[in-house]
């Protein structure tokens, strides 16, 4: 059940039937399935009103001229500095869900920032405020015990961490290191609260891409987990075995 300070949204459909409630990122999705278009009448619960798709503010970014839509590589470049190709934000996977306009309206929310091979990006322990996007590179996770370095995951081109910092803006709970140059885009927490505010609709499909990315990672972790505790339980089973030989 959605929250009560959720905003909700019925659809009024060609078949003179009403379809709701659903929520922003559910009503977004339609609008890219082109289940709702620029007529399309849309309720507004929170103020009681009917409007048409396109008149929603919320929705507006998904109803402009085709040509406004395609990527402006001076307006990127311009934003985020010659090391940005435009045509290179598509290797985000969290952007794979945006039409080039999305794309162009939330690099204006982003920072780039080149990193130098062996450079430590983030430090466990540190108060975190942001996540980074791998535009260009590789970077690796890593935990120092007693000095001896171990390394949790790789990281390539279109991969993020941070996630959970900008989230609850806690501890990092890793290093992460450059094992190569490369160039991230950083969103830091006071950008993405400005993206919920200002651009509610740009901000759903990229938390949709997250959660999904996230829930993928859980049941991997999962079963990690479980494939341990299968092989723990099969190496104490083996050692009763040798001990009452």
């Amino acid at each position: 059940m959605p929250e009560n300070d959720e905003i909700l949204y019925y659809v009024w459909g060609v078949d003179h039937v009403a379809y709701g409630p659903i929520e922003l990122p559910a009503l977004v999705n339609w609008v890219q399935d082109k289940r709702v278009v620029a007529d399309s009448w849309v309720y507004r619960q929170e103020v009681a009103e009917w409007f048409r798709a396109s008149e929603l503010p919320e929705l507006k970014m998904f109803f402009r001229d085709r040509a406004e839509s395609r990527l402006d590589d001076t307006t990127i470049t311009r934003r985020l500095g010659p090391d940005v190709q435009p045509s290179k934000l598509r290797r985000i996977k969290l952007f794979a869900g945006m039409d080039d306009l999305q794309i162009q309206s939330f690099a204006k929310y982003l920072e780039s920032i080149p990193v130098r091979q062996f450079t430590t990006v983030v430090n466990e322990g540190e108060q975190g405020d942001a996540m980074y996007l791998i535009l260009e590179g590789e970077l690796r996770s890593r935990t120092v015990t007693d000095g001896r370095e171990t390394t949790l995951c790789t990281m390539h081109t279109g991969e993020f961490f941070g996630e959970m910092a900008l989230l609850d803006h806690g501890l990092r709970s890793t290093d992460v290191v450059a094992n190569t140059d490369s160039v991230l885009l950083k969103i830091s927490s006071t950008a993405f609260d400005r993206i919920v505010q200002e651009a509610p609709a740009l901000a759903a499909p990229f938390l949709y891409a997250l959660s999904k990315t996230e829930v993928a990672r859980l049941r991997q972790l999962i079963g990690k987990y479980e494939a341990s505790i299968s092989f723990s339980r099969s190496a104490g089973v083996g050692s009763l075995t040798t001990a009452n030989r």
